[in-house]
This record gives C-alpha cells, structure tokens and sequence, in this order.
C-alpha cells in the first residue's frame, strides 16, 4: 500500500518498524502509568466521553445518537466515533481500544514521518530512525494520541497528504479521497484542499495536464465530501456538526480580543518544548524550497503555519493547544528535514561537526526532559477531567431521581455515565441554545421552558444563573483549588 501511494519501495526495514513500534508501546505505558500514579487511567478532555457515547449508542443500537432514540449530529469526527465503536463490539472501550487506535495511529504517523525523510533527504542513513522516534515522543502529538480524540488521526491524514506532495507524488485521485475523509475526521479537513489544488497547478508543466490532475482530485475529494453533508444534513439539517457552529459562537469574545495576545498565546502554546529548536530548521527548510523551487514543501509549511493562525483567530489557545495540534506533524517535520540535512552541509566548514552535533544533543535533550513533563502534564489533565467530570456525572447517576431533567455545559461524562434526560447548554446536542449561549437570562429562561431540575457547571460558569440556587453536589476543592477555577457543582434548578 505504502508503494504504491507513495510511488516508491518502502526505505524502512522491519527492525525500523519494530524500533518505532516498541518506542510508541514504551512511551505510552510511560503515560499511562503516570496517570494511575497521579490518580488513575482516563482521558484528559471531557470531550473524548462524547466520541465514546456517540460509539457505544451506534454499536448497541445502530444510531447516530448522544441519547438512544434522538439522532445527532454533535460529534465532530463522525469517522473517529465509528473506529471507536468497533471497540464496543469487541468489549474492549472505553479504554484498552481507545489507547490502541491512539497509539497505532502515532506509530503510523512516526512511520510517515521517516520515510519523507530519507527519501527527501539522501543523506540522512542514521542507523537508528530518529525523526520517527522525535514524533513519537514529541510530547503534544504523544498527548494527543493518548486524549482519546480525533486530532492525531487528522494530523496523521494532513502528514501524509503533504508528504506526498513533497515527494512528487501524482496519484491525485488518492490524494483528493484522502482529503475528502479528513473532513470526516474533522471539518477542518477541508483546508488540505487549497494546498492540493495549488500543487497541480504549480507542479504541472502545461494545461492538459493541469486538468486532468484538478479533475481527479476534485473526483476523489468530492465523493467522500458530498456524503458527509449529506450525512449531517439527514442527522442535523446542517450541512456541518453542531460543534462547528456551537464553537464559533461560545468562543465569539475571544476573537474581539487584541491580536497580540492571541499571537502571544499561540507561540507560548507552540513553542513549549523542543519545538524551539526546530525554528531555525524551519526557517532553513523554507529557504531552500524557495532556492530549489520546491512548491510542495512551500505549500506544506504555508498550510501548517496557516491551519495554526486560522484557529488562533476563532478559538482560544486552551488544552496545550489541541486545536492547532494536528497542524504540528508537518510543521516538525520541516524542522526536522533541515536538521538531517544540516549534518551532511558545509555552512560551518570545519566546525560543521561540532554545530549539528550540538544541535541535535540539545534537541534529543529537551524531547527527553519533555517526555517527562508531557507524561506529568497529561496525569494532571486526567485527574481533573476525573474528578470535575467523571466522579459528578457518577454521582448524579446514582442519586439523582430516575426522572430529573439535567442540564449542563459539560456534557461528555454525563452523556457516558448517567442516564438522565439531558439539556446541552453548550448546543452540541441541543442547536438550539447557539444563538444565546452565553446570554444567562436567556439560558435560565429557557431551562425553565425546559422544566429542568437540575443544572451542572462549574461555580462561575454562570455567576448570574446560579444566584440563589441550592447546591446538592460540590467536586474536589483540592484540584480546584491547583487549576485555579471553581470546582464542578450540581444545583438544584427548580
């Protein structure tokens, strides 16, 4: 499969296969380990409990639903819940299968990574494939795989399509099918057209040809594309997931802020770790593109810098970043391209030798230290999901009357967990709350309308609402108290 895509025999031998491999188990028992230690094995984001709901409903009762017998079209990734529910049908969720297609998922990625670059790179022949390792490792993409969501899978996806394009690949109807099923990954998916377009027209030599490459990328990516709006269309009446249009309107503050600190927050978020030193890399990468007139790695390097700054103006730098995550596999990788290329150069004369190694023992040292404080900072995500999300979803199942109506912001455990009729005030399965999500009079007015008995939030979510209300449920005030928020609360609405 590789070959042929690819157009070229597989550089990889299986002792590189099975050193990416083994270096993918290792690091994620290392994390996993560290979350039981801390506390215990989870996921670091509520939303992974969402994905898993919408795959267990859809293996025991064969809907897309968040709630049996209510379709939805809340999940973002429509493709990760499927592969997430062939683990419901094996009964191997919520976890072993999550960590699974996580971590198989990262190896691929580490695989893809490797191969461009020995083969963009003739002189890199290290016995040991490192820039696989250095992906592997990298402690955002090795967070993300282990986050039970979608975001690795369309980094992955985003890697291979550009990578292909940077080794001349002219399989354009593969590409353009590719493209398509990254929208099913994420929506966001749709930005690796532009890039793709751009290579047929830039990489091809007279117009016929040009055509006939449009034509098939336009083929492949609009068989897969049409049937996801078709697919959200009959679930939602939307030709895009009520996440789209829910996030744009939640974070609607955000993108009045000044740019300067959404670029300020966007660097902090990027640069945390050893991508730093992977700058100067970039930098000489893109230069010599330019000199070689290499358009494909010029449009790679245009769409990542231009995925992460398209999010950085709609959406606020949280979760380390886990937005602009699946735009850091090609980003690395350019920096990582320049970095093997450097050691055969002669920019230094005969102090060559010191400078690369230099550069390569302070990038292996920092990706080192970070696999410790990524494994640290992925223990802490879990056992705040854990105690703010998992542990109230779990009381309110248990005490709770069968017949009280829940409404809450957070809906990922409680959708997984508990039972109870459910109002979304986020708007991923209730649309209907988008126009005023943050509006608290409106909300209350229309939790009354909604006969809700009880909402969940953290304490100064909703400072207006609340006034006044019983509280029947507090979280843990230790961890609220280290993340700085209010704890998770349960008030009684009526």
């Amino acid at each position: 499969m590789t070959r042929a895509f690819f157009d070229f025999h597989n550089p990889l031998s299986k002792r590189d296969l099975l050193i990416l491999g083994g270096a993918t188990l290792l690091t994620g028992i290392i994390y996993l380990l560290t979350s039981n230690l801390v506390y215990r094995i989870g996921f670091p984001l509520d939303d992974s409990w969402i994905h898993l709901t919408f795959a267990r409903n859809l293996a025991e009762h064969g809907e897309w639903s968040f709630r049996p017998g209510a379709p939805s079209a809340g999940s973002t990734s429509p493709l990760w819940s499927a592969l997430l529910s062939i683990g419901f049908l094996l009964n191997l969720e919520p976890y072993i299968w999550t960590y699974f297609l996580g971590l198989l998922t990262m190896w691929s990625l580490s695989v893809v990574c490797e191969i461009t670059a020995r083969r963009l790179v003739t002189t890199y022949t290290a016995p040991i494939p490192w820039v696989g390792i250095f992906i592997i490792v990298e402690w955002h993409l090795l967070w993300a795989a282990m986050s039970g969501m979608e975001t690795l899978l369309h980094g992955l996806i985003a890697t291979l399509v550009l990578s292909a394009l940077m080794m001349n690949s002219r399989r354009y109807l593969t590409l353009g099918l590719l493209t398509g099923l990254s929208v099913w990954v994420r929506p966001d998916g749709l930005t690796l057209l532009g890039p793709l377009v751009l290579a047929v027209l830039l990489d091809e030599k007279d117009t016929p040809t040009r055509l006939r490459g449009l034509l098939r990328v336009l083929i492949g990516f609009g068989a897969v594309f049409l049937l996801y709006l078709f697919f959200n269309l009959l679930i939602g009446g939307t030709p895009m997931p009520n996440t789209y249009y829910a996030k744009q309107a939640e974070y609607a503050a955000w993108q009045g802020f000044p740019l300067s600190r959404r670029l300020g927050e966007l660097f902090v978020q990027l640069l945390v770790g050893p991508s730093f030193l992977l700058i100067p890399g970039i930098m000489m990468w893109a230069v010599r593109s330019v000199q070689k007139r290499s358009w494909s790695s010029l449009l790679a390097l245009t769409w990542s810098v231009g995925y992460m700054l398209l999010y950085m103006l709609r959406l606020p730098m949280y979760q380390h970043g886990r937005y602009i995550m699946p735009a850091m596999p090609i980003f690395f990788l350019l920096g990582l391209l320049a970095v093997v290329e450097f050691a055969a150069g002669k920019t230094f004369k005969r102090y060559q030798w010191f400078v690369s190694t230099l550069w390569n023992i302070s990038l292996a040292s920092v990706t080192l230290l970070f696999i410790v404080l990524g494994a640290r900072s992925y223990a802490q995500d879990v056992n705040l999901i854990e105690r703010e999300m998992v542990e109230p979803a779990k009381w309110a199942s248990a005490n709770l009357p069968p017949e009280a109506v829940v409404a809450a912001h957070d809906i990922g455990a409680l959708g997984y967990f508990d039972g109870h009729e459910l109002i979304d005030l986020a708007g991923l399965v209730s649309p209907e709350v988008i126009p005023f999500i943050r509006d608290e009079t409106r909300l209350a007015a229309y939790l009354d309308e909604k006969n809700a008995d009880y909402l969940i939030a953290f304490a100064d979510l909703y400072p207006e609402m609340t006034v006044g209300k019983a509280v029947v449920f507090t979280a843990s005030d230790d961890i609220a108290n280290v993340g700085d928020f209010a704890p998770m609360t349960i008030y009684r609405w009526k």
